[in-house]
């Protein structure tokens, strides 16, 4: 994973970094908060590029993608995947969003419905109170000086064209993960499958998982062994908000689910 792989394109008044590994039916990649393409998929793009064309995003102020100085929305940047879908003329492809990346992938299926295949939502909550409120508080109190020297300021300076931007990045990431949002009751009126994915030590709430399953229609069937639903839920056992990505059951599950 390296610039050599990298292109950015003019959209919505930034320039959107994205790389483009593999080849096959089209997935976009989108990181979580702070993140970066090689800091958070170092093991996971590259099993998913063995049998797709995937696109990795870095978002708004993220890696090598500078920000404009624009508000940081869930909306906005599903607003710009939504914009490279179009730029790269990509046919329904299907999405898969970690953490924040997640919210924003669930905002590209809210607000452009026709524009993507299947949707893997790993570590992602449909509404603020799905985090662990000790998770809440602890990004709100995140400060950027006292997180210089750590591997994701490491990893952002590493990219970013303007490093002197972290501390916005920081703050940004605090307010955006804090905001006050609740889209579960609209996951239905999502026509894509959906497969749910939450590590039983994850900073998302298991139980809001299963609410988001509900919704999709997952808590119903037809009697014993009834069926099988559109959508999936996937607990992946021993894994927690910093380690889900490396685990050795992640990559399989989500191909899969993508076919």
């Amino acid at each position: 994973m390296t610039m050599s792989n990298g292109h950015y394109a003019a959209i919505n008044g930034l320039q959107l970094y994205h790389e483009v590994h593999g080849t096959g039916s089209p997935l976009i990649l989108l990181h979580g908060g702070l993140g970066t393409i090689d800091a958070i998929f170092r093991i996971l793009l590259p099993a998913l590029a063995a049998s797709h064309r995937v696109i990795a995003v870095e978002l708004q102020g993220h890696g090598h993608t500078a920000d404009p100085g624009r508000a940081m929305t869930f909306e906005a940047m599903a607003d710009d995947i939504a914009g490279l879908i179009d730029h790269l003329a990509l046919e329904k492809p299907a999405i898969a969003g970690f953490s924040i990346g997640g919210c924003v992938a669930q905002q590209v299926a809210l607000r452009h419905p026709q524009k993507l295949g299947r949707i893997v939502l790993i570590s992602a909550p449909s509404a603020t109170q799905g985090w662990y409120p000790e998770v809440l508080a602890g990004t709100a109190a995140m400060d950027p000086e006292q997180m210089v020297g750590s591997p994701w300021h490491a990893a952002f300076v590493n990219a970013a064209p303007r490093p002197q931007d972290w501390a916005r990045l920081v703050r940004n990431v605090g307010a955006l993960m804090n905001s006050n949002y609740d889209w579960t009751a609209h996951l239905g009126e999502i026509d894509s499958p959906i497969l749910l994915v939450d590590g039983d030590g994850d900073s998302v709430r298991q139980s809001h998982m299963l609410a988001m399953f509900e919704v999709l229609g997952g808590a119903r069937h037809d009697g014993f062994a009834g069926g099988r639903p559109a959508s999936q839920l996937f607990f992946v056992p021993g894994a927690n908000h910093l380690d889900i990505l490396d685990h050795p059951l992640l990559a399989p599950a989500l191909l899969r689910f993508l076919g």
